[in-house]
This record gives structure tokens, C-alpha cells and sequence, in this order.
């Protein structure tokens, strides 16, 4: 039997289907899968090893040039790649306009959520068939629920296995290092950051605890934002920028992981790695990390989660100090993740 994914972006999205494929996979030995994807995220489906063949499709890119995308003829490869398999079923496991379009392309039955559980209701206008699970259920609960539906299975809920083997993200020529702790500080929301100032002292704790702070970095925003942190502190060694199977090669190395809500923390977690989260407007019971060894630290001021993109604080200014000098704790959420209280909490997790 053969199943096609529509799970085209983002990168914890993608991450987050992970474990209904395990489910999958162990249920019915005869299952194998495809999988469509953002051409950044190709490497991801192709790590888990019920996944046969991984279909690009750069709808990013497409959108900036649609006259000469259609020109070149990139989207008519893309369909006929598409098409060039008749599949038993075809899930849409992210629930948009786009995901879904993508669904009815291809050749199969269409799966996905109902209009009172998908993200975007428009968007079941190209399945076939439907179901419902709970809105308030998890993220990776959701598509494992719609994944043993869809195919009828069962699964153990309490159990989540993203299906990785960690033997594939070893370097053996990469030296040994004692303790380390990598940071993840990108991430796509601005209301997300964390302060730098608080990044900078948790370096600084970090090293003085005799860890190396690894710091990665994507584009050039997070390149400066990783040079600030690593300044004047020998202990911090900023990566080379890494695709996203080399980041995992680093996070796997590592004694554990601090970041923000990104989806690289979701890689951590597939992982099984040690992982601290900063949660501020987001709120991670819904799409936060998940699995063991994760520990979330979320904002106790009285706004958070606001789930929204820009800060809409309006209460007394919060201001801290950093080589004795004042600053804006902005966004004001993560005024309750003082640097000391997080690096406390990450030395617990690691130590068990």
C-alpha cells in the first residue's frame, strides 16, 4: 500500500508528522510512504525510513515569479512527478488551501481534517473524505489521530517515536568535546526573541559551568545576532552556517539544547535530546515541544500567550541590567526567563 504526505512546510510542522508515520509504520509493515515538501526541507522526510520518495515543490519561490514559473515549466515537472503514481491514499496532514491543492493533484483518494478541526475550512473542498479530532489536541497528536484513522490503526498515545536513527547524525571525524550546550536563538516571529542581553549572560553562566555554548546560525540577521552573543567569551564558538542535516549532527553531539520556539527545537526533540524551551507569546501545549527529555518554561506575565507576531504590551516598562548597564526587557514576557533561573532549570534536566 502506498501513501502520499502533504506536509509541505514548516519545519516543525514537518517534524510533528514524524510520529504518525512510526505509528504507521509499525501497524501495517506494508505501508511505505511519499512525501511532499518545501525544497528547504527535503532532507527531513528522508531521514525517517518508511519514506520511499520525497517530492519537491518550491510554492515559496514560485510565488515570487508565478508568470515565470509557469514559463519554465517547473510546475508542470512538479505535476507530472506528481501524477506519475496512482496512490491507495493521499493525506493532506497540514490542513491548507495550498496542502490541499496539492492533494487533488495528485492521483488517489484525498484524506484530511473536517471544516471545524483544519486550519484553513476552504481547504476540505479537495479531499474526498474527512475526518474530526480534537483543535485542542496537541499538534503531533492530531496527525497521529488522522494517520490511524485514515489507515486504522491504533497506537499507543503515552509512547511518541519520531522514527530518527541517531546513528545517521554521527561524524566520527568531528573531535570530541566534554560538555556543550547549543543554542537556538533564531526564530521567525519577532515576538519570539529572546533578549540578546539574556543570551549573552546565559553564555556567560554556561561557560563558567565549564560547558561549550554552540551557536548555529541560517542568514544574516541570525549571523549577527550569534556574533553578539559569542563576543568576549572564548567559551562561545559560533558554527558554520549548516544545512539542516549538519545542524542535527550537532544538536545529536551535544549535551543538550536552550532555545526559543523554533522549529530546529523540534529537530532537538526527534532527537530524544535534552531540550529547554523559552515559551513567551506561544503557548506550547498546543504546538510546543514533545516528547522526553523537554522541559518549557512559559511566560507568567498576565498577556502571555497572546499568540500574536507583534508585541501588544501596554503595562509599566520592565527594564534589566547587564554589565551594569539598564535595558528593555522587550518583548516583556520573557521578563519571568531570567538567564540564572534558565540555566538552573537546564543543568536539572540534564542531570535527570
Amino acid at each position: 500500500m502506498r501513501v502520499l504526505i502533504v506536509k509541505v512546510s514548516s519545519l516543525g510542522d514537518i517534524i510533528h508528522t514524524l510520529p504518525a508515520v512510526t505509528d504507521a509504520h509499525r501497524a501495517r509493515r506494508n505501508l511505505v510512504f511519499d512525501w511532499v515538501v518545501e525544497e528547504n526541507f527535503v532532507e527531513v522526510p528522508a531521514w525517517h525510513p518508511a519514506v520511499d520518495r520525497v517530492i519537491p515543490v518550491a510554492l515559496r519561490r514560485w510565488r515570487k515569479d508565478l508568470l515565470g514559473t509557469w514559463r519554465g515549466g517547473e510546475f508542470q515537472r512538479f505535476r507530472k512527478t506528481l501524477q506519475s503514481v496512482d496512490y491507495d491514499l493521499v493525506i493532506d496532514a497540514q490542513g491548507l488551501i495550498k496542502s490541499g491543492v496539492i492533494s487533488r493533484l495528485a492521483q488517489g483518494l484525498t484524506i484530511g481534517l473536517n471544516n471545524l478541526t483544519v486550519r484553513e475550512p476552504l481547504a476540505t473542498m479537495f479531499y474526498n473524505k474527512v475526518y474530526s479530532v480534537p483543535w485542542t489536541d496537541h499538534a503531533v497528536d492530531r496527525v497521529r489521530q488522522l494517520f490511524a484513522r485514515a489507515l486504522q490503526h491504533r497506537y499507543n498515545k503515552s509512547e511518541v517515536d519520531y522514527g530518527l536513527d541517531n546513528a545517521q547524525f554521527q561524524d566520527k571525524s568531528r573531535p570530541e568535546v566534554g560538555r556543550s550546550v547549543l543554542f537556538l536563538h533564531g526564530t521567525t516571529w519577532a515576538t519570539k526573541h529572546w533578549p540578546q542581553n539574556y543570551w549573552r549572560q546565559l553564555a556567560r553562566l554556561a561557560t563558567d559551568s565549564d560547558y561549550e555554548v554552540l551557536i548555529p546560525w541560517g542568514d544574516e540577521g541570525e549571523k549577527q545576532r550569534a556574533q553578539l552573543i559569542a563576543a568576549d567569551n572564548p567559551g562561545v564558538r559560533m558554527l558554520d552556517r549548516l544545512s539542516l542535516s549538519g545542524l542535527a549532527v550537532e544538536i545529536n553531539a551535544s549535551t543538550g539544547v536552550i532555545g526559543v520556539d523554533t522549529g530546529l527545537g523540534h529537530l532537538a526533540t526527534a532527537l530524544s535530546k535534552p531540550t529547554l524551551s523559552l515559551y513567551g507569546p506561544t503557548d506550547p501545549d498546543r504546538s510546543g515541544t514533545f516528547g522526553e527529555n523537554q522541559l518549557h518554561m512559559s511566560s507568567t506575565l498576565a498577556c502571555a500567550p497572546c499568540l500574536k507576531r507583534r508585541c501588544s504590551y501596554t503595562g509599566p516598562d520592565i527594564s534589566d541590567k547587564f554589565d551594569g548597564q539598564l535595558f528593555a526587557v522587550s518583548p516583556a514576557c520573557y521578563s519571568t526567563h531570567q538567564p540564572r533561573m534558565v540555566w538552573q532549570q537546564f543543568q536539572q534536566l540534564v542531570s535527570g
